[in-house]
């Protein structure tokens, strides 16, 4: 690993050394370090590129570390990766891709992941984002299949927050019965940038839920667009909420779509859109700080 190599992981993974625990670590379309052990298993797909993680069932408090890095220009890959997670076991799944594009032909990694949820199992699942280089492409377009069998609950941590030149993130969920799925999103979009968020969740089971928060901040000519679909067939309860901040001549729209299909089905939908308050800048402003300053730290805290 090389210092650009080290710095990726440590943004999209935080990694300063090889991570404890089960891992695999990807550089330019090959495993360049990986390990298993007796809890979770890493196996490579003989069909087409990527990995199974096999979880066995009551693991707790265990990790498994599966970062993407490129740092070619011109390289175009999609990877398919399966987690099965056991009954009743507890796990933390931290992955992400950081891309450094060192040269003038698009870079991208499409990661397609697929989560079996056993029962009464718990998954945390951090996924984050990154790109520098020079300004030849660089895409990042995650696709996220969520399977949550009866009592499992999924946390699903998101950030995009650097340097992508696009994306496209969708996520497919379905719940059943007493399932629970929490998404947290941010994204910062600058310059020409563009950024999707899909969410399409199926409330299937009785007293499954959803809660989906996505904060997001766009900046000189991004675009960003955030689209929704909550379905509702059982008792059940789903919040969306997508806030946003519109800086310079940036444009952000959002598509919500709840669809109660049970008389019992409770969703909500709540969208915001708006510049920075001026009395935020002012109060900031007052303690010394410049008006670009007081935006980074409204923004900061606003993402965090």
């Amino acid at each position: 690993m090389n210092k650009i190599d080290k710095e990726l992981l440590e943004k999209i993974a935080d990694l300063h050394s090889t991570p404890e625990g089960s891992y695999n670590i990807r550089k330019n379309g090959q495993s360049v370090g990986r390990k298993s052990n007796s809890d979770i298993e890493i196996i490579t797909k003989k069909d087409k590129a990527g990995i199974d993680i096999i979880i066995r069932p009551g693991v707790k408090n265990k990790s498994v570390h599966i970062p993407v890095i490129i740092t070619e220009s011109g390289l175009t890959e999609s990877v398919y990766n399966d987690f099965y997670v056991g009954e009743n076991s507890d796990i933390v799944i931290v992955a992400g891709c950081g891309i450094h594009n060192p040269g003038k032909d698009k870079s991208e990694h499409d990661g397609i992941h697929s989560f079996h949820v056993g029962k009464n199992a718990r998954v945390q699942y951090i996924e984050r984002h990154y790109a520098d280089g020079t300004d030849a492409e660089k895409v990042l377009s995650p696709t996220t299949e969520i399977t949550l069998e009866d009592g499992a609950e999924m946390t699903l941590e998101t950030a995009q927050l650097g340097g992508v030149t696009y994306a496209k993130r969708v996520t497919r969920a379905i719940l059943k019965n007493d399932a629970k799925l929490i998404i947290h999103e941010k994204i910062l979009t600058e310059f020409n940038q563009k950024a999707e968020t899909h969410f399409n969740v199926e409330l299937k089971g009785k007293n499954s839920s959803v809660q989906v928060i996505s904060r997001s901040v766009a900046k000189n000519k991004s675009y960003q667009k955030f689209v929704s679909n909550v379905i509702g067939k059982n008792e059940c309860f789903g919040h969306v909420e997508c806030d946003a901040i519109l800086l310079d001549r940036a444009r952000v729209v959002s598509i919500p779509k709840i669809d109660a299909k049970c008389v019992d089905a409770s969703l909500v939908h709540e969208a915001a859109i708006g510049k920075i308050a001026g009395d935020e800048l002012i109060k900031l402003e007052t303690l010394g700080l410049s008006q670009e300053d007081a935006e980074q730290v409204i923004i900061q805290g606003f993402l965090n």
